[in-house]
């Protein structure tokens, strides 16, 4: 038995859009209850929310079953951050500030067993085999495995082109709060300057064969990046999904209140 089918991997290599919601919450429970509302694709945030391994290892047991893929997105590009979340399951991975085509090949060869790459062949014992229940894992790991990279610096755009050329890179996820921090408007994604980088960064990204991302927090950004070319986005952050219905329903039911 080889490793599992990718569908996600399969999904935005065919130019099928995919939509997808960021989970912070960094708890298992939350995670099954969002694998369980209809999304493609759920980012399980290593970067800006309080998980580690065995909590990415938790989230990942609970969404593999449904039809909601996990992405996981680690803290930083670093080899030994990816082989830990490979050998807990993760078969997509999303690697923050990558600005130059170099870090890319790095990240390429972190996800690839050799002679591709620098993944150490210790699965046999992990989750992602089944502990040794999946035996031909590593014939088709390295197809299997789908690298998306973040460009959300005025570097990373520069050298777009270089990092699109990067054989393995499956895809190229724009960072709007970064990008638009990194162009001088922090906290302004909304900023026509930035807003024009990312809608020439789009089809550029696409005219190169890869799968373009990104997140927004509003329908009508939605309909404009799937409009601009972008095959994989996210449309909410759990967190501020629950915060923004629970202030509502308390100033709502607070305005009932005579006197």
């Amino acid at each position: 038995m080889p490793a599992p089918i990718n569908p996600f991997k399969s999904a935005i290599a065919a130019n099928r859009p995919q939509i997808g919601c960021w989970l912070t919450f960094a708890e298992a429970g939350a995670a099954e209850l969002m694998a369980h509302t209809g999304f493609d694709w759920l980012v399980v945030d290593g970067e800006h929310s309080p998980n580690d391994l065995r909590s990415i290892r938790d989230q990942l047991a609970v969404i593999d079953p449904t039809d909601s893929h996990a992405v996981v997105r680690v803290p930083f590009g670093e080899a030994w951050m990816i082989k830990q979340v490979l050998d807990a399951g993760a078969q997509t991975v999303l690697v923050p500030m990558v600005d130059t085509a170099e870090h890319a090949a790095e990240m390429v060869r972190a996800c690839r067993y050799p002679p591709e790459g620098i993944r150490g062949m210790g699965a046999t014992g992990a989750r992602v085999t089944k502990f040794g229940a999946i035996p031909d894992y590593v014939s088709n790991a390295n197809q299997e495995i789908c690298l998306l990279v973040q460009a959300e610096s005025r570097a990373a755009l520069e050298n777009l082109d270089a990092i699109l050329a990067v054989d393995g890179v499956d895809g190229v996820f724009i960072g709007p709060a970064d990008l638009s921090a990194d162009m001088g408007y922090p906290g302004n994604a909304a900023a026509p300057e930035v807003q024009e980088a990312i809608a020439d960064a789009i089809p550029r990204i696409r005219a190169a064969g890869k799968a373009a991302g990104i997140l927004t927090q509003t329908l009508e950004g939605a309909q404009k990046h799937l409009d601009q070319g972008a095959t994989f986005v996210a449309v909410g952050i759990d967190t501020l999904i629950l915060a923004k219905a629970a202030r509502a329903l308390s100033a709502g039911t607070k305005a009932m209140i005579k006197g």
